[in-house]
């Protein structure tokens, strides 16, 4: 359980979810234990938050635990997108815990933001990797194009063994209006093309500090996801794919802080085993960053 998380399932405002997903990553696997370390790592932190007034074990988080994973990511993304979008009709703002980054497709099918804003090294504007159009390599384009299971609206096909899901026309969800990438330094060319198109902005490292994101959402929802991998490696050894010259922690922190009160769903992702706690300390602390400031906006308004 993740510390903390004490509400009963029936009356929660905040739902964690683990996908440990590990199929597709490219270099150092290990994402299926990521769920199991974000928990553990968060042990170790204060119930208390100083900044809200906040105690976390009285925010209404309950974990529903993990979704099994298994090797076919398409159908594993439309289960957890239904698992997700149970606890949303619950009430609930799902917090997933990754498992490699294409979990936030289901995520994002979930919870039907106007805007994908996600913290990544990477651009993840790929059509497909290594043939693979369900790599994390590609969840973010996957997101804009909204096309396949777990992704887009409508109904599965007659022949769905691959588990895809067809739009059915004219009702079709278009998907997100827009992706804001932050902290991207790295991509393809083709990958640079797409980032180069109306509907995604992407945001330098040494400019993330100074980007004003809520004004940028302008009062549209938000699903916000973090890469681990968008922290500099050396603050987050343990994920699939470092890159350096990243972010510092309290930048991310900002930004999920900034984003938090817009969003209708929150992830961590592609926290692997390859380091000594350090990636998973960051994903929980920022895990936990969100659902206080989401909750302080919450009792704010009200």
């Amino acid at each position: 359980m993740f510390p903390g998380a004490t509400a009963s399932g029936e009356k929660a405002a905040y739902a964690v979810v683990g996908a440990p997903l590990d199929v597709s990553t490219t270099f150092r696997p290990g994402t299926r234990f990521g769920p199991e370390r974000i928990r553990r790592f968060a042990r170790t932190f204060d119930d208390y938050d100083h900044l809200t007034g906040l105690h976390f074990s009285e925010l209404s988080v309950h974990d529903r635990g993990d979704v099994r994973a298994w090797d076919d990511a398409p159908a594993y993304l439309s289960w957890l997108a239904g698992e997700l979008g149970d606890a949303v009709a619950d009430g609930a703002v799902p917090l997933l815990l990754g498992g490699e980054h294409t979990v936030s497709a289901a995520g994002v099918n979930a919870t039907d933001p106007d805007v994908f804003v996600c913290l990544d090294a990477h651009l993840d504007l790929r059509e497909a990797y290594d043939g693979n159009e369900y790599s994390h390599a590609t969840v973010t384009r996957r997101i804009l194009d909204r096309a396949g299971a777990g992704v887009g609206e409508g109904k599965e096909t007659d022949g769905g063994a691959d588990g895809r899901i067809e739009s059915d026309g004219a009702d079709a969800d278009p998907g997100v209006e827009e992706a804001v990438i932050l902290g991207a330094r790295t991509g393809s060319p083709e990958e640079w093309d797409r980032a180069a198109e109306s509907d995604v902005t992407v945001v330098p490292p040494e400019e993330v500090a100074d980007f004003d994101v809520d004004a940028h959402l302008n009062g549209r929802s938000a699903y916000l996801s973090v890469d681990v991998d968008a922290a500099d490696p050396g603050f987050a050894p343990g994920t699939g794919t470092p890159e350096p010259f990243g972010l510092e922690p309290r930048e991310m922190r900002d930004v999920v802080r900034a984003v938090a009160p817009s969003a209708e769903g929150f992830d961590v992702v592609e926290v692997n085993d390859r380091d000594d706690g350090q990636a998973a300390s960051l994903a929980a602390k920022l895990c936990r960053a969100f659902v206080y400031a989401h909750a302080d906006s919450r009792e704010r308004s009200d």
